[in-house]
Formats: structure tokens, C-alpha cells, sequence
């Protein structure tokens, strides 16, 4: 069959737009059957065709792969970012070929990678990672970046905080462990492969160790809204804003009290397996119970009925003991109170957040009642009163829940593990990672890690001005230079003077800094130590500047390192020793008051405060239970014989004759027959750590007992609980044990006793087992 042909000069009159006269090349045919060829320059051609898309549209795919795969929450800013970029570069193949997804699959990861919040916002972090996935994507697929290197969680593995997302492979750009010693632990600078060999040097653990002063920490406060710790955009300052003083006791009351909610006791069930009947059965299974708090304002109206409160106790302005939360406040009676943990097993001060289970009594006296005692409507007090019969701290949570990480400390769960608290990568980030690093330089298969290089030596009440101190400093630092391996760091912390410096006759400026030349002269001898191990300084009460105008009292915390005038003389010393000024830098650190070590970031957490806690509590504490009744007898006795008339308050503080209940020698009343059998030192000790964990602070007080600057609250805070916490209190005896898997340290004074031969004590802290041991030697 024939077929049809067009002439060649029939096909060059076509034309493509026959009204304008426009000529067409023409369509040459093959010759022999073999296909024309191609030019050298072929134009490049999009296959992609963008669309706009709406965010309701990637909505469902965004949950499922933020909230539902990645446990994050996506804005509606962030939400329509990626909806404009999977529109503009995936394309109409972005629900059909399944690229959407992909994009927010890789989005997620880097966003985890980079230590993003549990909050995806649009933000300099996000855009930074759309322009890395635009010059990835090709032809609407997620392909490889123009260098070469492929997005995965290898490539674009990211530490701390640094934005740039780093997607070179290149390892011969890596910097080594001891280029970064002294700097923050960012996204770009802890690659470290775990397989390279490293230098000699690169094993020193110190290059591991970050100080963190109270005024360099970062500053989180909780979002009641969004349930996640945020950071507030306006700079830290010493002279804030009136309305941050109520900030600062609002912001205790919600970390509290979303921790209590986290706990299981607290949970309502889902559904019970028991269903609801009125026929009697022999079964002894009860239903599962769970308490619930009531708001005080919910109280008005519902007199006689059992309730649980959570609330801060304060005292009024009529002088009696109250309990306030964010809706109101209410008289409280503690006079038949018990403690949930047992008698005398913690104390209960003003300023304290408690949980109070009691019933509610109404005003009887009505609303038209005056009198000094009713101040139903005065300042938020609701009328009545709450008669309490149980009182107790908020239970504590494990670091390991608040971060979300299982018993195994490898699976991740909810909690906070994203949150970044102190600058250097966030445990979910870099957790794992760091706490390999760890048993790499600190473990036993290392050869550089012996058991005396894993120690940090911790001393307080450091007193330089006494001769038996730096007698007692000297005989500590022998023992050490004369081992091989010497200790990883040292810790000294204050009062470096006995008397307020700058503030009394007889220390001044000169007599202070000549302490410090006697501190210099002792190090002097002990080159070695100086050189191989990591010395950190923590001031006191009585060092300046606080104590010039302070005289010695209860300033306002956090405090400032002591300055550098006075030091440099000891600096002097450590370059002597052979180290250079940038050694020196990394090496010796005059911290604030309180501080944070950390080592491997957020693998080791230690907390530091040097502070007489344990007379403040006894001063302040309140009494409850029987305790109030033999108290107020004995003053209704004393009225009587000496004719006295006084008003006596509720819930009156203690006298120093009534602190000591157990004294050594006799027989602790208590219903628990396993605590009557623990030493005084014991007994003493588990009560100060079961009344400052549970308050996630370590400053409990109201401002007016304890000055705290209200920006810088936050270096005070205890949550998430450290790994340690060391606190230096020169009124309490050394001891050293666990509570909820942080181990609390007290050194106690450097130097005990009276006369000729003075007791030395100090405490030996492991850094790979997290534990301490309590050191004493003798010297006179």
C-alpha cells in the first residue's frame, strides 16, 4: 500500500501561525532509516511545574511525619514555609511520586540534627535548612548536594546550636578535639569519628571540661501554652522590671507543677477495666486511683470536702502561715499535719511549693465578719481556712524522664530531650554520642585513663587567711604530686577569707590580695599539678564584691567571680609552671557562684553552689504536727510565770533549742525502725537533700530571706536534676549519697577541730562513676 508523501517545498510553506506569515523550519526526513543528529547544545528543559500550595493541604503529611514519626509540632508559620517550597521546587508530583514526604522526612532530620526544639518555627534555623534541600533538589526529587555528599543523618549530623548545616564530607577539614578545648561545643566542631586515630594530646580529657558561670548560661523560662521551655527574647539585666519579680515565682509554680502532672500518680486512666455495678462482689481489687490538685479559688463553696493543694507557703500580713498558687490564697492550719515521708524527715520553710491534702472549712463568721485574723478577699485570700492533715514536697523526677530517655539511656521517649539547657548540644542530639566519647577517654580499655586521672578533688571553706588552712591545702596537694598520674581537675571553693573582705578594719583590699600571694606561694611548689590538672575557684559570702557591701550576709545570688586584681599572682604562678596564656585560659577558671561543669557536654552535668543551706532551713523552717502543739504549750507556760502577753503566730519558727530533735548519744523518735537505727549525720543529710530536690532550686526562700537577681534565676534551677550536685555547706557534716539518681556532695570545711592536730577533710569525686568519696587525713 502506498503511502502518502508531502513534497519538501510543501512542508517549508507551512507555517506555524498561518495569519502572520511566519516560516517554519523545515522537518527534515532520515536518511537510510538513521535517526538525525543531535546538536551539541541541547537547552535544558524543567520538568517541574510549580503550584501553589495551601498548608491545609500538607497538613495531614506534615503530622504524620513531624508529630506522629519525629515527636515535633509544626507553627503555622513553619507549616506554610514548607508548603511553598514543596509547591515551588517537588512540583504536581508531590502527592503522586511520594517527593513531598521525602522533604519533610530529610527537614525533620536536620531540624533534630541541628538541636531544633520540640517546636518547629520559621526562623533563620529553617531557612538555612530549605537553601541547603534547594541545591539538592533535581527535576522535583530530593537528589545529592552540588558537592557531592548525600543528605543523611551521618552527613548532616549536627551538634549544639550553630544554624549552618554542614554537608561536607571532607574529614581532612575536622578539627581535632584539642582545637575546640576552650570553645562552645557547636554543631560543626564535636565531628569526631570514633574509628580515627588521634595524637597523644588529643586523649587529655580536660579538652572535655566546660565551665559555665551563672551569668553565661542560657535562659529558659516554661510556656504554659506551647509546653515547652523557650527562650526569652529580651537581654538578662541586673535591674529588670518590676514584673519580672512575679515572673520569677511563677515560673517555680509551672516547672513544678507540670513535672507533677508527668508523674503517673497524677494521671487520670484512660479507661478501667472495671465496670460499674451495684451487685456485691467478694473480689479485694480496687479501682485504680489518682489524685488530682484543686486550684484554691475552686475551694469557695465546697466546705467540708477532702482536697489536695499545691501552692507555695508564705506568711501573711496577719502573721498567720498561708498557702498561695496562681488563682489565690488560703489560712492554712498545720496543726495536725503529719509528713508524708515520716517525722522530722524534711523541712518546710516560707517560699516553699508543697503539696497540702486536708479538708476546707468555711468562713463561719460570714462576709460581713471583720477582725484581724479574716482576710477573706484581701489579696486574692479566699475566706475559711485549709486544715491540713498531710504535707509533703512534689515528688522529684529523674533526669532520665524529664529528657525522655528510657531505663537504658539509648531509646528516647517524650520529655525534653531537644531542649538545649546549657549551650552545648542537647541530649537527644548528641547524648549518645558524647557518652561513648566518655567511656573512650575515661574508660578502663583506655590506657591514658587511669583510676587517679578520672578524679576530681573537691575542697571548701577554703579559709587562705588561717596558717592551718594553708598547711592543710599543702599536706592535700603532697599526697596527690606524689602519685604519677595526677587528678583531672581541682575544685576550691571559698570563703577565701574568714572576715567580710573590703568591708571590716582589718581585711582590706591589700591584706585580700596578700591571702591570694599565699595561695600563690603554696601552688608554687606543686609545678605538675599545675600543669596537668584543671583548676576551678567558686567564691563565698565573705569574698568580693558582694561582701564590701554585704559585710559578710546573705547576698544576692547568682555572684560574680572574684576579680581578676586579686588574682594575679596565682595566674602569674600557673604561667611559671610552663603554661601558656591560652593555656592558662583553658585551664584555670574563677567561676561565679553557683556554676555548672559539664564534661562531654550533656553526658555529665555537675552542679555547684557554695552556700550555708542547712542553717538557713533550720532558722526558717516552719513547725507542724505535734511539734506546734508542744511548741505552743511551752510558750502558753512560759506567759503564765514570767506574766508575758504576746501574740503567738501560727506555724512560729524555731528556736535553736528546738532544731536538734536527734541529738548523738540518744535514741531518734521516729516510727520508722530502720531510720532510728541511722547516725545523726545520716539522718541530717537525707533531710536536706529531701527538702531542696523536690523545689527544683537551690534557693527556696522568699526574696526577702534569700536575694536572688530575678534574670539570672535560672542558673539556680535544678531541673532536669544533675548527674551531681555539689553542695558546699561549711554548717553541715561531709557526706556523700544518691536520691533519685543524682549523687549530692558535701565536702564540709577543709579544716575541723581544735588544738594542736586539725582534722583535713575533703572528697574524692569519680568522673566516670559519678560518685564521691569522702577523704579525711590529719596534720598539726
Amino acid at each position: 500500500m502506498a503511502t502518502l508523501q508531502r513534497p519538501l517545498d510543501e512542508i517549508a510553506a507551512l507555517s506555524s501561525s498561518p495569519a502572520f506569515g511566519t516560516p517554519v523550519h523545515p522537518i527534515l526526513p532520515t536518511e537510510q532509516g538513521r535517526p538525525l543528529v543531535q546538536p551539541a547544545f541541547k537547552p535544558v528543559v524543567h520538568a517541574v511545574i510549580a503550584v501553589k500550595l495551601e498548608p491545609p493541604q500538607i497538613r495531614p503529611l506534615a503530622f504524620r511525619t513531624f508529630t506522629k514519626k519525629h515527636n515535633l509540632t509544626l507553627s503555622a508559620s513553619s507549616l506554610q514555609a514548607l508548603a511553598s517550597f514543596i509547591g515551588k521546587h517537588c512540583g504536581t508530583g508531590w502527592r503522586e511520586e511520594g517527593t513531598g514526604e521525602k522533604v519533610l522526612e530529610e527537614v525533620a532530620r536536620l531540624w533534630k540534627a541541628e538541636s531544633g526544639g520540640v517546636i518547629v518555627e520559621d526562623g533563620t534555623r529553617l531557612k538555612t535548612i530549605l537553601r541547603t534541600l534547594e541545591s539538592c533538589m533535581s527535576g522535583g526529587r530530593l537528589g545529592q548536594a552540588k558537592s557531592g555528599s548525600k543528605l543523611s543523618r551521618e552527613s548532616s549530623f549536627a551538634f549544639g546550636n550553630d544554624s549552618a548545616v554542614d554537608l561536607s564530607e571532607d574529614t581532612s577539614r575536622r578539627p581535632s578535639l584539642d582545637s575546640h578545648r576552650n570553645s562552645s561545643f557547636g554543631m560543626s566542631k564535636l565531628q569526631v569519628d570514633e574509628d580515627e586515630d588521634h595524637d597523644e594530646a588529643s586523649k587529655d580529657p580536660r579538652a572535655w571540661i566546660k565551665v559555665h558561670s551563672a551569668y553565661e548560661q542560657p535562659r529558659f523560662t516554661y510556656d504554659m501554652d506551647k509546653k515547652h521551655f523557650v527562650q526569652p527574647s529580651n537581654a538578662p539585666s541586673l535591674f529588670p522590671s518590676p514584673a519580672h519579680k512575679t515572673a520569677l515565682f511563677r515560673e517555680r509554680y509551672n516547672i513544678i507543677y507540670q513535672r507533677l502532672l508527668r508523674n503517673e500518680a497524677f494521671q487520670a486512666p484512660s479507661f478501667s477495666s472495671n465496670r460499674a455495678t451495684l451487685a456485691r462482689t467478694d473480689s479485694t481489687t480496687t479501682a485504680q486511683q489518682f489524685y488530682k490538685i484543686t486550684p484554691v479559688a475552686n475551694l469557695l463553696g465546697r466546705g467540708g470536702t477532702s482536697h489536695l493543694l499545691l501552692g507555695m507557703l508564705v506568711i501573711a500580713p496577719t502573721g498567720t502561715l498561708a498557702l498561695n498558687d496562681l488563682s489565690g490564697g488560703i489560712s492554712l492550719n498545720l496543726q495536725h499535719a503529719q509528713p508524708l515521708q515520716g517525722k522530722d524527715s524534711a523541712y518546710f520553710c516560707p517560699g516553699m511549693i508543697v503539696l497540702v491534702d486536708g479538708v476546707y472549712e468555711e468562713d463561719w463568721a460570714g462576709a460581713g465578719s471583720a477582725g484581724l485574723g479574716n482576710t477573706g478577699g484581701v489579696g486574692g485570700t479566699i475566706g475559711g481556712r485549709f486544715l491540713g492533715f498531710s504535707i509533703g514536697g512534689p515528688p522529684v523526677e529523674k533526669r532520665s524522664v524529664s529528657l525522655g530517655l528510657s531505663t537504658n539511656a539509648t531509646e528516647v521517649g517524650g520529655g525534653f530531650g531537644w531542649t538545649d539547657f546549657l549551650g552545648l548540644g542537647s541530649e537527644r542530639a548528641i547524648g549518645d554520642r558524647m557518652r561513648r566519647l566518655e567511656q573512650r577517654f575515661l574508660g578502663l580499655e583506655n590506657e591514658f585513663a587511669s583510676e587517679q586521672r578520672r578524679k576530681m578533688v573537691v575542697m571548701s571553706k577554703v579559709t587562705l587567711d588561717h596558717p592551718s588552712t594553708l598547711s592543710a591545702l599543702r599536706k592535700v596537694l603532697e599526697q596527690y604530686a606524689a602519685n604519677i598520674e595526677q587528678p583531672l581537675a581541682f575544685l576550691i571553693m571559698g570563703d577565701f577569707c574568714s572576715q567580710a573582705a573590703l568591708a571590716s578594719a582589718g581585711v582590706g583590699s591589700v591584706e585580700y590580695k596578700e591571702i591570694f600571694n599565699e595561695l600563690a606561694a603554696v601552688l608554687r611548689d606543686f609545678p605538675t599539678l599545675l600543669k596537668n590538672s584543671t583548676w576551678v575557684f567558686v567564691p563565698g559570702d565573705n569574698d568580693p564584691w558582694p561582701a564590701a557591701f554585704g559585710a559578710g550576709a546573705s547576698t544576692a545570688v547568682p555572684r560574680d567571680n572574684v576579680p581578676d586584681v586579686f588574682t594575679s599572682r596565682v595566674q602569674r604562678t600557673f604561667t611559671e609552671a610552663g603554661l601558656s596564656k591560652e593555656e592558662v585560659s583553658r585551664q584555670v577558671f574563677w567561676t561565679s557562684n553557683p556554676t555548672k561543669l559539664s564534661f562531654f557536654g550533656p553526658a555529665h552535668e555537675v552542679m555547684i553552689m557554695r552556700d550555708d543551706i542547712s542553717g538557713r532551713l533550720r532558722r526558717n523552717a516552719v513547725r507542724i504536727g505535734q511539734a506546734t502543739k508542744e511548741t505552743e504549750s511551752q510558750r502558753a507556760e512560759v506567759e503564765v510565770e514570767t506574766g508575758m502577753d504576746d501574740i503567738v503566730m501560727s506555724g512560729a519558727l524555731p528556736t535553736a533549742e528546738d532544731v536538734d530533735d536527734t541529738r548523738p548519744g540518744t535514741e531518734p523518735q521516729s516510727s520508722n525502725v530502720a531510720a532510728s537505727s541511722e547516725d545523726y549525720i545520716t539522718q541530717e543529710a537525707k533531710k536536706l537533700i529531701l527538702s531542696l530536690l523536690p523545689q527544683s532550686t537551690l534557693s527556696p526562700f522568699p526574696l526577702s530571706t534569700r536575694p536572688v537577681h530575678w534574670d539570672y534565676a535560672g542558673s539556680l534551677s535544678l531541673y532536669p536534676l544533675p548527674h551531681t550536685l555539689i553542695l558546699a555547706d561549711a554548717e553541715s557534716e561531709p557526706f556523700a549519697m544518691t536520691f533519685e539518681g543524682c549523687h549530692v556532695m558535701n565536702p564540709g570545711r577543709l579544716v575541723t577541730g581544735s588544738g594542736r592536730r586539725k582534722k583535713v577533710q575533703w572528697i574524692e569525686y569519680d568522673l566516670l562513676s559519678k560518685r564521691g568519696t569522702m577523704m579525711d587525713s590529719w596534720v598539726g
